[in-house]
């Protein structure tokens, strides 16, 4: 399998717009669909997945720490017994809509603040792997953290992902904001480019780090995202296959 852009998407929620789905979803191979717990609602649910089978596009669960007026990119602490059985919850439930569809579940992949707690946390990436194994999908995540760690352990699949629209720090590690910015298409496209050729990425103070990644992640609330997408989509096609 070469190389994948995901997308995080499917998070407006009742008459609250948020992201250009249907701008983003031909630039992509796979969706990481919010289920309901930091964006999204049923309807919004329904209808991203409906949009992901028009476009041949695959759909994975994008599960959250229960936070939806903090987007999901607020730390909170839980069990890992109450960790697991919310994102449980979650990810049934975008399976129910995927159901319907009679599209399998393709993937996992945590949201924001969680994602990160999964990186710096065992416990954390511990109670994620107690919910991914009930379905037997890929999770994504860092390369050589505790969340490549953990899933592999416990018999996972595991993709490693590039963030093409965040920053990373001197150590490596993901700088996970509240609200993003907007980057420039090209220059995107040519670190990501690096990073399949290379295997290195470029921290925020200029400092250059080893980097694998088997897909890339553009997120669908970073205001250019579908100029984004669309240039790294142009510059990575060579390593589609």
């Amino acid at each position: 399998m070469g190389v994948q852009i995901n997308c995080d998407m499917g998070e407006s929620f009742g008459l609250y717009r948020c992201g250009d789905d249907e701008g983003l979803m031909p630039l992509i191979h796979i969706a990481n669909v919010a289920c309901g717990f930091h964006a999204s609602d049923p309807v919004v649910m329904r209808k991203t997945v409906a949009l992901a089978k028009a476009q041949g596009v695959a759909v994975g669960a994008h599960p959250s720490f229960p936070d939806l007026q903090g987007f999901g990119r607020r730390e909170m602490k839980m069990g890992r017994d109450e960790l697991s059985a919310c994102l449980l919850y979650q990810i049934g439930a975008l399976k129910a809509f995927l159901d319907v569809e009679g599209m399998p579940l393709n993937h996992i992949k945590p949201h924001g603040a969680l994602y990160g707690a999964a990186v710096r946390n065992e416990e954390v990436a511990e109670a994620i792997a107690d919910a991914a194994l009930a379905f037997g999908v890929p999770v994504l995540g860092m390369a050589g953290t505790n969340q490549e760690k953990v899933y592999t352990a416990r018999g996972l699949p595991f993709r490693a992902e590039y963030y093409v629209d965040l920053d990373y720090d001197a150590e490596g590690r993901l700088i996970i904001t509240r609200e993003h910015e907007a980057k420039d298409p090209a220059d995107a496209a040519r670190r990501a480019v690096r990073v399949m050729e290379e295997g290195v990425a470029t921290a925020i103070d200029g400092t250059e780090f080893a980097m694998r990644a088997d897909c890339v992640c553009v997120h669908s609330d970073t205001p250019n995202a579908v100029e984004l997408a669309r240039a790294v989509n142009e510059a990575l096609r060579p390593w589609f296959d």
